[in-house]
């Protein structure tokens, strides 16, 4: 891998050109570079994945608020969260948001991706997913009907479960919710431990999984700390792509196509900056039109999210606590010499997928118990013991916009996720937070219970809401801001070309037509990995 710092303003000519090394750059880079007689050239806004609480996974507890490998975006005022600004963590490094997540391993379920194919996107179903999710995988348990052996990204079990994480399934058991060994397998439904991308120990972002193992091929250039501008067209053919990198502008060119994996966020923004996008939104900007799209930046969705903070009495809590503090120097001991013990914890350890309907035919909210006191994406701290549930509707009806706050390519783009613009999402993560009630009071917890924040944990309906109103914010899902799709207004055909232009394609989460139930990394890999090969089947 030659890694480029952008010496002249014409860094060079190459069959592709991806923007953004996030889950699905990483991908493609990797994969379409296997083919050494195609040149590759990946721009990633962010630094190199060099820091080492990148690759420790509890380390994203401890990187810095101001970290540079965080885009730290804010939404627009929320009207329906008593006018607050949620903040949308990005990653902005190699392996994307993939080098900050919590590493959890989720497909979603098999409608899930069935219902793309109905809604138009041709070809996406679960029988025509499922084969990508495999080649992807190396699943440490071995290989079966839903999991595959050999690929880049490595799945595991975790090495360290914590004792409360137990507690936690112990509750469950106790109020008769079933328990799943595997929610990536037969049927999704339950409560267990979470599988990991992580090997031996330390974090599998896509970056370590599939960058990194290709950079001794002379045919892929890596150019980091490269922030894209737009897209450059003759008339409506993509030819390359304008960038800054050391304060300087340039130019790659694209003899054979752009592709765009910059996010659910900046895919879009990209499209606009360069022409792409609702006619009267660019004009307004003073962006002349290349092709009128009215839908790229609209239909974002995400995952709204609510959390149950209690107390503990227990020394297991991680946390700014005594208990903590002692066990850090060993902890940091096994891990160093063994990839073992409590910094190979992800935190969200054991979750589950639950239905606020028995009668529904998937489960329609998702849980993340955590032995720890998170709250406020962690920009709030407590002293103490304490423990978390997160709870989301998994497939929420609101609909959000992304657009250009401003035409200077540098400025963050304008995000409204509309959260609980529908009111059954509401409805549903008020249910699903009394499921978390029900389970913090469980005999389980009895022993270690303690009061609860925020919240009297025997407030009524009204006073539910108005919690959920004045606290709930993303669990960092965000997809669908260039859907695919086989009507005309999708800003993307069913192979990821985007319409009303030429070598252009978007290969990321914003191409998803509606949100999968769960976390949503996984199912961006695989993206990257079915979007390669339409790529070349195209060449």
């Amino acid at each position: 891998m030659k890694n480029a710092n952008g010496a002249g303003s014409q860094i060079g000519e190459f069959d592709y050109v991806v923007v953004g090394a996030g889950s699905a750059g990483c991908v493609l880079a990797a994969r379409l570079s296997e083919d050494s007689g195609v040149r590759v050239c990946l721009l990633e806004a962010g630094p190199p994945d060099k820091s080492p609480l990148i690759h420790t996974p509890l380390g994203f507890i401890f990187f810095p608020k101001t970290a540079p490998i965080n885009w730290r975006f804010d939404t627009t005022p929320q009207k329906h969260l008593n006018g607050r600004c949620g903040h949308q963590p990005r990653g902005r490094t190699l392996g994307g948001s993939s080098s900050i997540n919590a590493m959890i391993y989720i497909r979603g379920t098999p409608g899930d991706y069935d219902r793309w194919a109905q809604l138009g996107a041709t070809g996406w179903s679960y029988a025509d997913v499922l084969p990508y999710f495999k080649k992807a995988e190396d699943q440490q348990r071995g290989a079966n009907e839903w999991h595959g052996v050999g690929g880049p990204l490595t799945v595991s079990d975790l090495r360290y479960k914590n004792p409360l994480s137990e507690t936690f399934l112990q509750a469950a058991a106790e109020l008769q919710l079933p328990f799943n060994d595997d929610f990536n397998g037969p049927k999704q439904e339950g409560v267990g431990y979470y599988q990991v991308t992580q090997r031996n120990g330390r974090r599998c972002s896509a970056a370590v999984a599939y960058l990194h193992p290709a950079r001794s091929r002379p045919n892929l250039t890596v150019i980091s700390d490269a922030h894209a501008e737009r897209v450059l067209f003759d008339g409506r053919r993509a030819t390359g792509v304008r960038f800054r990198a050391n304060g300087a502008a340039r130019t790659v060119t694209a003899r054979r196509e752009v592709i765009l994996s910059a996010g659910a966020f900046q895919s879009p923004q990209l499209l606009m900056l360069s022409g792409v996008g609702p006619g009267a939104h660019l004009r307004a900007h003073g962006i002349e039109v290349v092709a009128d799209s009215p839908e790229v930046g609209a239909n974002l969705q995400d995952h709204l999210d609510y959390t149950v903070l209690r107390k503990a009495k227990t020394p297991h809590t991680v946390g700014l606590n005594l208990s903590m503090a002692l066990r850090f120097v060993p902890a940091l001991i096994a891990f160093k010499k063994r990839g073992e013990g409590l910094l190979t914890s992800n935190l969200a350890e054991a979750g589950g997928f639950l239905k606020t309907d028995p009668s529904l035919d998937e489960p329609d909210i998702q849980l993340h118990f955590l032995p720890a006191l998170v709250d406020d994406h962690g920009r709030k701290k407590h002293l103490g013991a304490g423990y978390s549930c997160h709870v989301c509707v998994l497939r929420p009806k609101s609909r959000g916009t992304v657009s250009l706050a401003s035409p200077d390519p540098t400025a963050p783009p304008a995000i409204d996720p509309n959260f609980l613009g529908d009111e059954d999402d509401l409805r549903r993560l008020a249910k699903g937070a009394r499921i978390v009630h029900r389970l913090f009071d469980a005999p389980a917890f009895a022993a270690i219970d303690g009061a609860q924040l925020y919240l009297d944990r025997n407030a009524d309906d009204a006073a539910l809401i108005a919690d959920i109103r004045a606290r709930a914010d993303t669990i960092y899902h965000p997809v669908g801001t260039c859907r695919m799709g086989s009507d005309e207004r999708a800003p993307l055909d069913p192979a990821l070309r985007v319409r009303g232009v030429e070598r252009l394609r978007v290969v990321d989460a914003s191409v998803m037509p509606t949100l999968i139930g769960g976390n949503t990394n996984a199912p961006t890999i695989m993206i990257g990995e079915k979007g390669a090969d339409l790529i070349r089947a195209d060449a």
